[in-house]
């Protein structure tokens, strides 16, 4: 079996984290199969690749549906971005819990005595997003015989040149879809081109719905070519006057909308960024977690399923039995888990590298009248260095990195603070089970570290070396809680309560 050839009448074992299919060759060989895999279906392959231990797949013809797969509605419409959408949500939810409990195979002894929580749903599991970008594009391929000049909906899965025209996003809420129509008929009516990411010619690029669930607050965010020349293409005025008309419409149809800026994005990379400018109302949106409120700007981070985000929170609060102290917020993004636990702690330390995002966190403390919660932009493992020599000890940590990882270095010096719990929120089962495994002791023998060493032996006498130190296990894994935030996606968040010994 090599690159192109075709394998009939193989069944989808089961679903993996990421998305793919699993399936099993004739010759033993693990299939991993991308392009809409559902389990139980009968399918035949193209292989994409062909390595010594396992193949890589994409579907080429449905031979027999899966017994899972469920007929959707005629008016939505099946994208990239939701994929799992035949699968019925309670089945979603049955596989998202199994590879939750596989990720932790290999940590089963240290699991033997966990309390494994049931995955939390989603509240809603359709029209859950809060914030939706749309792209604009073309299509011209002389293979295919297509030359589409105008295009608006979402990226095509795995080809980032091509954008396929989107009439209902059963992610978004109603009045989203309704927004995007109407601006889809602007912007066609308008005569201005699409941008093409080949050549960097054009004029529109993306479209940000940003709408508050609590709230019902909307803001609008177009993206357009920075770079184009606005007399080439007849319009008259500034780009903001341009914007005047079509806002003008909206904002009387639509009395949510609340704000509309504009991006001049002068970058060819396909991200909404750029110089932005207020074409209407107020600078930012709010929306409330948990009763507080949120201020929302732009380029905020906010987490996109507000109810789910509820959710997550809540049981981040539940897993924390120590109350008091100091609180550890690392990786803190805007500081919301922070803000939200602040009321039970004596002081919260939120950090986070990005400054946009400490601003912002910063604000929204303000704005619940929140005075405990300091912010600290640094990397996490210059501040625990830093923190641990100052201060000593933490008693709750609560941990929420990017999607890769821990940084390693971070690792010895978050163990040291003693902390009575480590609440780790994962986006990725992977990663998480890796940094676990670190800070449970089973792989720590490549780590040297050059801290004070009574840091890590609670003051008894240090050991000689202080660079071959290793840290011996101070912690057991308590409860792991799967969450689903992302329906319809193979996304899983996960809550770990860390107990120390």
């Amino acid at each position: 079996m090599k690159k192109h050839d075709i394998i009939t009448n193989i069944k989808i074992e089961k679903l993996i984290f990421g998305g793919s299919g699993l399936a099993i060759a004739s010759d033993g060989r693990k299939i991993i199969i991308s392009g809409g895999a559902i389990p139980d279906a009968i399918v035949d392959l193209r292989i994409t690749k062909s390595k010594k231990n396992h193949l890589e797949a994409q579907i080429y013809r449905t031979v027999k549906k899966s017994p899972l797969e469920k007929a959707i509605p005629a008016e939505w419409q099946l994208y990239g971005g939701c994929k799992w959408l035949p699968i019925p949500y309670d089945k979603q939810l049955g596989i998202k819990q199994q590879q939750i409990i596989e990720a932790f195979h290999s940590l089963k002894t240290e699991t033997a005595e966990t309390n494994w929580h049931s995955i939390i749903r989603s509240p809603d599991s359709e029209n859950y997003r809060n914030k939706v970008e749309f792209s604009w594009g073309k299509y011209i391929s002389e293979r295919e015989g297509m030359h589409d000049n105008y295009r608006f909906g979402f990226h095509v899965q795995g080809q980032f040149d091509r954008i396929e025209d989107c009439w209902y996003c059963v992610l978004a809420d109603e009045l989203t879809n309704q927004i995007f129509r109407d601006i889809d008929i602007f912007a066609r009516g308008s005569d201005l081109p699409t941008y093409d990411p080949k050549t960097g010619i054009g004029f529109w690029r993306h479209l940000v719905v940003r709408r508050a669930k609590k709230t019902g607050e909307t803001m609008l965010i177009f993206s357009v070519n920075g770079n184009w020349e606005s007399e080439k293409v007849g319009i008259i005025g500034t780009k903001e006057q341009f914007f005047t008309e079509m806002v003008q419409q909206l904002s009387e149809k639509y009395e949510s909308i609340s704000s509309v800026y504009f991006l001049e994005n002068t970058s060819r990379a396909d991200v909404v960024q750029g110089n932005q400018v207020l074409l209407y109302g107020s600078p930012t949106i709010t929306d409330e977690l948990l009763g507080l409120t949120f201020e929302i700007q732009p380029k905020s981070f906010f987490q996109v399923n507000t109810l789910g985000a509820e959710k997550l929170y809540q049981r981040v609060i539940d897993s924390i039995q120590y109350k008091g102290g100091v609180l550890l917020d690392l990786y803190a993004g805007t500081g919301t888990i922070g803000i939200l636990l602040a009321h039970q702690f004596s002081k919260v330390y939120s950090v986070e590298l990005v400054a946009s995002s400490s601003e912002d966190g910063h604000k929204n403390s303000d704005r619940n009248s929140i005075t405990n919660v300091e912010f600290v932009n640094a990397k996490v493992e210059d501040f625990a260095k830093a923190f641990a020599s100052e201060h000593g000890k933490a008693d709750i940590i609560v941990l929420d990195p990017p999607r890769d990882w821990l940084h390693a270095n971070a690792i010895p010096h978050i163990l040291a603070f003693g902390a009575r719990e480590i609440i780790y929120v994962s986006c990725n089962p992977a990663t998480l089970v890796r940094d676990i495994s670190i800070m449970l002791g089973r792989d720590m023998s490549h780590q040297t570290i050059d801290i004070d060493a009574t840091e890590m032996t609670g003051g008894e006498t240090p050991p000689q070396d202080k660079k071959e130190t290793k840290i011996l296990p101070l912690y057991r894994i308590s409860d792991i809680t799967p969450m689903d935030m992302f329906p319809h996606t193979h996304h899983i968040e996960t809550v770990v309560r860390l107990e120390r010994l």
